[in-house]
């Protein structure tokens, strides 16, 4: 029988280096006594399950071999790895052949001066950042007025909704209390300071709660901050609360509930960013984070009525933030505009040294576009066909009337995208949950339907390596099929919720942001409508057009009636 041994080479041993050893030499033994439990009959009945067929001389061959992994396999659960130990084959999204501006240019934002307190008081729910940041510059309402003006609508509308998990009062008026001090001394760190905002509670806060949404981790205190959190601490914002998520990030069902939409109490808020989404539509928050690793941010804009930047994969370091698929998960604002998710991006945008797929790249945001120079596609497969007065072709047409050249493209859609997509989060997010699947303590997860994550991260366990690097492999593929399409355009206008062009820039890592594209009906959301960059690293591009495109639309001046009262 083959003995493994783990050879480190250090100068000192460590105690690590000593577990290791144990454990290297506890292996060597357990493959030398156990019992085979792996058979030939047992090789056959599994191959139907991997679409594989072996002669028997080749399954007998392959008995002590895989009686052998099995063991490995009983070691490597021993060390129960906990969801923050990172996977060091990062993905990069980056081509051979794309070249970038890697120079950062200061950002001019424009905080308008004479804002006043609005005579309702309760529409200051709704004013832009920049309002606010006025507002604050100029001594009219200090940060702790405006801290607890936010807390005090989270706590009326929190349950109506379901999107609080927990409040951040302490930190929150310890952080408004820093911001005050900096205004009275005439410092200004970014518009986002004295800003009061909320975070996806899958983020950790030393002294919070990180609840990943789910029964098994509603207990859990993680003491670390993360890099999100540091950024935005920097910035001088004001974190007033942990906004509900889909447990593991899916869905917007929690241990509390179901996230609502503000729109429609009688829907869902869709997507895992869910209380981040719903929260800020309601006025009950300025800004707020979400995450995405396919539609998270997407879906909840566009299910809500928000503007969520989803930005190029690891342009904001995800350090201290729930790992669910290691290639894919990003972190980006969901905002009410699309200045307001600017100014945010601005401020969380860069990389650590902890987060390796991370990478800090220029955000020049100016704010203007060139509507008459700027390179603007639709995807005429997913919009041609649909009705004469929808709202993507109404996009269309006020793009066309204020000047844009708009072609019409046929966007991707045979590359079996989405199938890729979910095979690699699956084995991943399998992965990143492998202790508590093994433990049984799934069971206490609220959904238990066949396609949510007790039973995704169980069948996941039967993904064979060689078929995930063989997704990831052809991933690489079709990157390089998509790119000569994508990059020939500025923007790609899509349906906010077609499948294959999300997952298709999930697998590609483009940027997206989505926001109200139309009217809202009597008792629902407005439409919505999606702005691929085509480019990595291209948010500043699509946030300004999106600005221009609310200009010259204000659809998303539009608020929820119930909680503008």
């Amino acid at each position: 029988m083959r003995k493994y041994e783990i050879f480190v080479f250090m100068h000192k041993p460590s105690k690590l280096l000593k577990t290791l050893v144990y454990f290297s030499s506890f292996l060597a033994l357990t493959l030398t006594i156990h019992a085979q439990d792996i058979s030939v009959s047992k090789i056959i009945t599994t191959e139907k399950m991997y679409d594989l067929h072996f002669t028997d001389a080749k399954r007998d061959s392959m008995v002590a071999q895989l009686n052998a992994n099995l063991q490995i396999y009983q070691y490597l659960h021993g060390f129960n790895l906990s969801n923050n130990v990172p996977l060091p084959n990062w993905f990069d999204p980056v081509l051979p052949a794309m070249v970038f501006n890697t120079k950062q240019q200061p950002i001019n934002w424009t905080i308008p001066a004479g804002v006043a307190m609005p005579a309702d008081t309760n529409r200051l729910a709704f004013y832009t950042i920049a309002q606010l940041s006025s507002l604050l510059r100029h001594h009219i309402i200090t940060s702790v007025q405006l801290t607890r003006f936010f807390i005090n609508r989270l706590k009326k509308y929190g349950d109506t909704l379901h999107c609080v998990i927990s409040f951040t009062e302490q930190i929150a008026l310890e952080q408004a209390k820093r911001a005050d001090a900096f205004f009275a001394k005439g410092i200004y760190k970014s518009p986002l300071q004295g800003i009061p905002y909320g975070l996806k509670d899958l983020f950790a806060v030393k002294g919070t709660r990180t609840t990943y949404g789910t029964p098994p981790f509603k207990n859990q205190v993680i003491e670390e901050d993360a890099f999100v959190y540091r950024q935005l601490e920097k910035a001088g914002a004001v974190l007033i609360a942990k906004l509900s998520m889909g447990e593991l990030a899916m869905d917007d069902i929690w241990f509390g509930g179901q996230t609502k939409n503000p729109w429609n109490l009688q829907q869902g808020s869709n997507g895992s960013s869910a209380g981040s989404a719903s929260a800020t539509v309601a006025g009950l928050l300025p800004f707020a984070i979400g995450t995405e690793t396919y539609g998270s941010i997407v879906a909840p804009s566009a299910v809500c009525g928000a503007t969520g930047l989803r930005p190029t994969f690891g342009s904001v370091a995800r350090t201290g933030g729930m790992n669910l698929a290691f290639t894919s998960d990003r972190i980006g604002p969901i905002c009410r505009n699309a200045e307001d998710a600017a100014m945010v991006f601005a401020s969380i945008h860069g990389s650590d040294i902890y987060d390796r797929a991370s990478r800090t790249m220029p955000f020049n945001y100016t704010g203007n576009v060139d509507l008459k120079n700027i390179k603007v596609a639709y995807a005429k497969n997913y919009i041609d066909t649909l009705p004469g007065n929808s709202a993507e072709k109404a996009v269309i047409k006020t793009l066309q009337d204020a000047g844009v050249q708009v072609t019409a493209i046929d966007f991707p859609s045979s590359l079996h995208t989405n199938d890729l997509l979910t095979t690699i989060w699956a084995a991943e997010s399998a992965a990143a949950f492998d202790p508590l699947t093994r433990s049984g303590k799934d069971s206490q997860m609220v959904q238990q339907w066949q396609s949510r994550y007790p039973n995704m991260f169980r069948s996941a366990r039967f993904i064979p390596a060689v078929e995930y690097l063989t997704v990831c492999r052809l991933r690489y593929l079709v990157m390089q099929q998509a790119f000569p399409l994508l990059s020939r355009y500025d923007i790609i206008i899509v349906p906010s919720m077609a499948d294959e062009p999300m997952a298709l820039t999930c697998l590609t890592g483009n940027p997206c942001i989505t926001l109200p594209a139309g009217m809202a009906p009597a008792g629902d959301a407005p439409p919505s409508i999606t702005f691929i960059g085509g480019k990595l690293y291209s948010e500043a591009i699509i946030a300004a057009f999106a600005k221009k495109f609310q200009q010259l639309t204000h659809y998303e001046q539009q608020h929820p009636a119930m909680f503008t009262k």
